[in-house]
Order: structure tokens, then sequence, then C-alpha cells
């Protein structure tokens, strides 16, 4: 088959012919695919991880997944492209669940930079595609927090979000801006700031393969939240 998107992929341990979990891997602007493959030894075993490689190619190596400019009054993004390229990944993930022995109600995201704002973005319009994101050192894609799913939709939908509080590139208020937006929201929100630039560090990495194991331990949040029909309220933590 051929897929939208280039992209690695490491298998799950074991010779199990279960469905297994992905976590799909999106990178930062001028990077690609084999980036955060880099982080797959840290992650549980049991994910079928996949790294995606973004569209559009910015140079030898470097992908992004929309063009951005960075002046002194802010950032300026092609918002054309950036629609374009959550609609690809759209596909993709569907393309994957298709094509690979893929559990469809565990499927994760977690992306960094500019793979954190697809990250948020896809899961803010379709969270019951998602069975949770993490997001590092990203910001909110304009416009996005209007086009979130209906609240019910996103109830009690496990998001965790990470930055840098050192971070040159998207300072942690950009962090703190999806933090702020996300409790507004009755989703399950784990928030963590860590004294770093725009970076994974090993306690970032840490805390974060803890969490997507205890989420993979866990009861699925779509059928806990159709069973309880209660508002879960947003934890942030620091």
């Amino acid at each position: 088959m051929k897929f939208s998107l280039v992209h690695a992929v490491r298998e799950p341990a074991g010779n199990t012919r279960e469905p297994a979990p992905l976590l799909l891997l999106l990178h930062g602007v001028g990077s690609n695919e084999q980036d955060l493959m880099g982080l797959a030894p840290a992650l549980d075993p049991r994910f079928f991880v996949v790294s995606a490689r973004a569209p559009i190619t910015l140079g030898h190596s470097s992908y992004g997944w929309y063009h951005v400019q960075f002046t002194p009054t802010g950032h300026i993004i092609d918002a054309d492209e950036a629609e374009r390229s959550l609609e690809l990944l759209r596909t993709f993930v569907e393309e994957l669940a298709s094509s690979y022995n893929i559990d469809r109600q565990r499927i994760f995201l977690m992306g960094f930079s500019q793979g954190c704002i697809m990250s948020v973005a896809s899961a803010l319009m379709a969270p019951r595609n998602f069975a949770g994101i993490v997001g590092m050192s990203g910001r909110l894609l304009p416009g996005i927090v209007e086009r979130a799913a209906p609240a019910d939709e996103l109830r009690g939908f496990p998001a965790m979000i990470v930055h840098g509080t050192q971070d040159q590139v998207l300072q942690i208020a950009f962090g703190r801006a999806i933090r702020d937006e996300l409790q507004k929201l009755p989703v399950d929100l784990t928030y963590r700031e860590y004294s770093i630039g725009h970076s994974v560090s090993q306690q970032s990495l840490t805390d974060i393969a803890e969490w997507l194991t205890q989420r993979l331990d866990a009861p699925d949040w779509r059928s806990k939240a159709a069973s309880t029909g209660d508002l879960k309220t947003a934890d942030s933590k620091k």
C-alpha cells in the first residue's frame, strides 16, 4: 500500500498476534521521521511506534507540516498548508490502522514543537479518534480552540503537555497558553514544566513514558466517559 506520509516503524516487542496500540510521533519543523524515533527505546515496548515525515520539504532531510516565519511581532504561518497537513494526518492514521495490526481504540499522538501543534489540533477537532496525546514544547494553532469538538466529546480526554521554562524558540508562555485553554475544557490534563530549553530531557521523557504506560493500563477514556457521564476536572501539575 502507498501511504500518504513517509514513516519509520518500531514494531512491538514479542510475537503477539493481538492488535498493538499505536503511538504516532510527529516531529518539529526542519526535522524528519528519524528524529523522534530516537525516543522509542524509552517508551513502552507494547507500542507499535510510527514516526511520520512531514509532507513539506524545507531542505535536505528537513521537513515541516507548514511554513512558518519568525518575525519580531510574532509567528506567521501558512494556514492553508497547516489545514492540508491536518487532513493528511487524518488520512494517514486511517491508512496505518488499515495496513498494520493496530488496535484502533488505542491510537496515541505524540508531537514535538510543530508536531505538538499538529497533535493538539488533531485531538481538539476529533478527540474520539485517539486514546490520548502528548504535546512537547509546542503552541496552539491559531483559531483551533474555536474549532474544538463539543464538550461532550472531549469529556475525559487524556492529554499530557510538557514545556521547558528556558525555551527560546517557543517560549514557556506558549505552553502555559495550551494549559490555560485545555483547563477550560473537560479534558483529563497533566501539565509539566522543566528547566530546559527547546528539547526533551531525560526527566521529561521518563515522565512521558510513565504517563503513556499508565494510559495503556487504564480503561479507555471513551468507554468511561460514556458510562459515567461525569465531567472530569482538568488536573494541572507543575
